[in-house]
């Protein structure tokens, strides 16, 4: 059987899609990316603001068109089929199965089960799993948020099939999320915070590195918490040690860390462990004490500066990532104002900006007043112009530094190398290009001199080509 595999949202939807399809390919399926020759297509979507829901809709319509087209078997995962489960199955009855979030495990066995119809349309399930098939043929693999399994989803030991480059990954080392923020779906369809043991993401580490992987991205819904519902204390700082003694790993880069969860024994590891990126990723959602209030956050503004002043001090030349949501309901002029005003003191190295995304089941849904649409545009482009200045300036204070990067492919048509430093994740930040006379390798880790830096991006060659 030939499997399509569409992973939609974060990057920690992504590790579960490349959980689910190591194990589907070690059950004998063949992976294909050409719509036309799938018999099963497994669409593991996304919900957390609007245009991730509409895009996950899409996708999952476009792939049912192909069920008059040989197409066998359309199943639907993550956090769409978790939280939309009678709506998909009532609105798109292409689809043969929606699998909640506790049940990603028990992929094999679902698509299996859908496969095995027999002539009259019922389906052999497997009672085990929790199986349900109704007369109208409705199969269904999914738990309410009341029955969320203890552990971490996606903490199998399937192994993982790389759909990265290869030379970095994504090690998702907790789900879930105990914060509540009151604009926030993610606790009703990922449940409680549960990290993954210790031993498993050390075996999975070993794994990638084993096959080429560098660079680590740790990711959960917040990785600062990591070990305190297993261990009874956060264990962040003891698994990145643990990590960086990983023969192979090079790099290994924190997000999602919570400010009030940075503490100073994170800090001091990150600033002697010479495998640890000099970069976090902070998601701060707001600079105005008002609208952290409302939002549910733990923080406020002068709990936000002593974070970022105790990373500066510790690390000067630490990269600080974060994001903010324009149009809160209930912000006002003078709320996003006193953003904009904090925003340009800290002068953080990247930013992102969402506009508020009104959710149903989250409490803020119900706030008022909302904020128009087009204010919110204008507050979330405000608030780009003042970090694109902001970031210019820091840019251009790197030209004429040495920086490693780790290369990341070449473009032909412009005959540069591309690469990132250690301040840049991928997908979210900037670019290196590196010019080279000799041949670069992906995944290779090079030195490089800085000579022109706009925004975001930088530009430079080789260190011992420019020497000579």
């Amino acid at each position: 059987m030939k499997l399509l595999p569409v992973s939609l949202g974060c990057d920690k939807n992504l590790v579960d899609s490349e959980h689910m399809i190591s194990a589907l390919a070690k059950s004998g399926y063949t992976l294909v990316d050409d719509e036309s020759e799938a018999d099963v297509a497994l669409v593991n979507t996304c919900c957390f603001i609007h245009d991730a829901k509409q895009e996950s809709i899409d996708a999952i319509c476009e792939l049912a068109r192909l069920k008059d087209n040989g197409l066998k078997a359309l199943i639907v995962c993550g956090c769409l089929a978790e939280r939309y489960a009678d709506e998909i199955r009532k609105e798109i009855p292409e689809v043969d199965v929606v699998v909640g979030m506790d049940r990603l495990g028990d992929i094999v066995s679902v698509i299996d089960a859908v496969l095995r119809k027999r002539p009259g349309g019922t389906l052999v399930t497997d009672d085990k799993h929790g199986m349900e098939c109704d007369a109208d043929n409705e199969f269904s693999l999914h738990n309410s948020s009341s029955e969320r399994k203890s552990s971490a989803a996606g903490s199998w030991r399937t192994g993982r099939f790389i759909t990265t480059p290869g030379h970095y990954e994504y090690l998702k080392i907790a789900d879930g999320c105990n914060k509540n923020c009151t604009y926030c779906i993610i606790p009703k369809l990922r449940g409680t915070y549960r990290s993954v043991p210790m031993e498993d993401l050390i075996f999975e580490a070993k794994t990638l590195a084993a096959n080429g992987v560098k660079e680590l991205i740790l990711v959960a819904q917040e990785t600062t918490l990591y070990g305190i519902d297993i261990y009874g204390k956060k264990s962040l700082p003891e698994l990145l040690c643990k990590l960086s003694e990983i023969d192979g790993i090079q790099w290994i880069r924190i997000l999602y860390a919570y400010p009030e969860e940075v503490d100073d024994e994170l800090i001091e590891v990150m600033s002697i462990n010479p495998k640890i990126c000099r970069y976090i990723d902070i998601p701060i959602q707001s600079g105005s004490d008002n609208v952290l209030r409302m939002m549910g956050r733990r923080t406020r503004q002068d709990e936000i500066r002593d974070v970022i002043g105790r990373l500066r001090k510790k690390m000067s030349d630490i990269c600080i990532r974060t994001t903010l949501i324009a149009g809160f309901p209930g912000e006002t002029q003078e709320d996003f104002e006193e953003t904009y005003r904090f925003v340009n003191e800290m002068e953080f190295d990247r930013l992102g900006v969402f506009a508020y995304s009104r959710e149903e089941g989250t409490p803020a849904y119900d706030f008022r007043p909302q904020v128009p649409e087009k204010e919110k545009k204008r507050r979330s482009d405000e608030l780009y112009e003042l970090q694109q200045a902001v970031s210019y300036e820091v840019s251009q204070e790197l030209i004429g530094k040495e920086l490693e990067v780790i290369i990341d492919g070449y473009l032909p048509d412009d005959d540069v190398y591309v690469g990132r430093s250690y301040r840049d994740a991928p997908d979210i930040d900037g670019l290196v290009f590196i010019y080279s006379d000799r041949e670069l390798v992906t995944g290779e880790m090079v030195t490089v001199l800085i000579k022109d830096a706009k925004e975001y991006d930088l530009e430079g060659a080789i260190v011992d080509e420019s020497a000579e």
